[in-house]
C-alpha cells in the first residue's frame, strides 16, 4: 500500500486535533473516509499509529515517532507550494532579460511599466548586449530570455519573431535630403555617415547593403550609443543610420527622419530562448507585455 500525502495530512490532523470527529471537520471529509486513510498509512508503514481511547486518538510509540519529523517536514512543504502558488498567479518571481540596446530604449521600458501595473511585486533584470552576447547569455543561462536579430543559431535555440523594423536616416539640421521621401542608399554614400561599431548587428546589416549595392563606406564617426550619434547629428556632423525601433527616433524633433531604400533595410527582431527549458512565469509574463506594446505600435515595423 503506498504511502501517500494525503494520508499523512490525515495522521498530522488526528494528532494536533485529538479526535477522529473533529480532525474529519477540519479535513472536509467523513470520518469513515479519514479512517481509511489513516488505516492505509499505517498498512504501508506496517506500523500501527494511532489508539482510540475514551479521551480520544493518543499516538502509539511509532506514532509519535512519526509525528516529531512529520510537522516540520509538512510545515516546509505549505511554505514551499504557497510560494509556487504565488508564481503561478504572478505574485511573485523575476524575469532575467538580455536584449539589443536599441530595443532596451526602445519599446522595453513601456512593456516593463505594463508588467509592473499588472503584477508589481515580479522583478525584471535587464542586461544590454548586442546580438552575439544576447544569444551567449541565454545560452549559458545567465538570462531566461533574449531579444536579438536572427543568427541561425541551431537547434539548441527557440526563436519566435518578434517584429521587423527598417533602417531609418536621421539627417542634421537643413540637409537637403529632408525634401526627400525616402533616401537611396548611393546618396548616402556621398554622406558623412554616423554609424554604430562594427560588432553590432545593425552596423552588419548597414555594411551588407552598402555592399551588396557596390558601395564600401566609411564612417566618419563610430559609437557605441545610438544616443551619442543622435548628438553628433544633431551638431550637423552627419547622418545616422538608425533602427526604426530606436527611441531615439521619435526624440529628437529637429532632426528629419526618412527611411531608407530602395531596397529598403529590414531585420527581424526576435524572441531567443533555450529549446530545453521552459522560460520562468515571471519571463512570460514579461513576453505578453512585450507583445501587447508591440500590437500597440511600440515597435515601427
Amino acid at each position: 500500500m503506498a504511502i501517500t500525502l494525503k494520508g499523512l495530512r490525515a495522521f498530522s490532523t488526528v494528532l494536533r486535533s485529538g479526535s477522529f470527529t473533529r480532525a474529519a471537520g477540519l479535513l472536509h471529509i467523513t470520518q469513515p473516509a479519514l479512517t481509511v486513510q489513516i488505516r492505509q498509512l499505517e498498512e504501508g508503514l506496517g506500523l500501527r499509529l494511532l489508539d482510540r481511547t475514551p479521551r480520544g486518538a493518543e499516538p502509539t510509540a511509532a506514532g509519535r515517532e512519526l509525528a516529531r519529523s512529520l510537522d516540520p517536514l509538512l510545515q516546509e512543504l505549505d511554505v514551499t507550494i504557497a510560494g509556487l502558488q504565488d508564481l503561478a498567479a504572478r505574485r511573485r518571481g523575476v524575469a532575467r532579460l538580455a536584449v539589443l540596446p536599441s530595443v532596451a530604449s526602445g519599446l522595453l521600458p513601456a512593456a516593463i511599466a505594463r508588467l509592473h501595473a499588472r503584477h508589481p511585486d515580479l522583478e525584471v533584470r535587464v542586461r544590454e548586449a548586442v546580438t552575439g552576447q544576447v544569444y551567449e547569455l541565454v545560452r549559458s543561462g545567465q538570462v531566461d530570455i533574449g531579444i536579438a536579430t536572427d543568427l541561425e543559431p541551431g537547434p539548441e535555440f527557440l526563436l519566435q519573431p518578434l517584429f521587423e523594423d527598417r533602417i531609418m536616416a536621421m539627417l542634421p539640421p537643413g540637409h537637403a535630403m529632408a525634401a526627400l521621401r525616402e533616401i537611396p542608399l548611393p546618396a548616402l554614400a556621398r554622406e558623412r555617415l554616423l554609424l554604430l561599431e562594427r560588432d553590432s548587428s545593425i552596423r552588419r546589416l548597414v555594411d551588407h547593403a552598402f555592399a551588396q549595392a557596390g558601395h564600401i563606406v566609411s564612417p566618419a564617426q563610430e559609437a557605441v550609443h545610438t544616443g551619442t550619434l543622435v548628438s553628433m547629428a544633431r551638431a550637423g556632423l552627419g547622418i545616422v543610420l538608425l533602427p526604426s525601433s530606436a527611441a531615439e527616433i521619435g526624440f529628437v524633433p529637429q532632426l528629419a527622419v526618412r527611411p531608407v531604400g530602395a531596397p529598403a533595410i529590414r531585420r527581424t527582431v526576435s524572441l531567443v530562448r533555450r529549446s530545453d527549458r521552459s522560460p520562468p512565469v515571471a519571463a512570460v509574463a514579461l513576453v505578453e507585455d512585450i507583445r501587447a506594446v508591440i500590437r500597440l505600435g511600440g515597435a515601427t515595423a
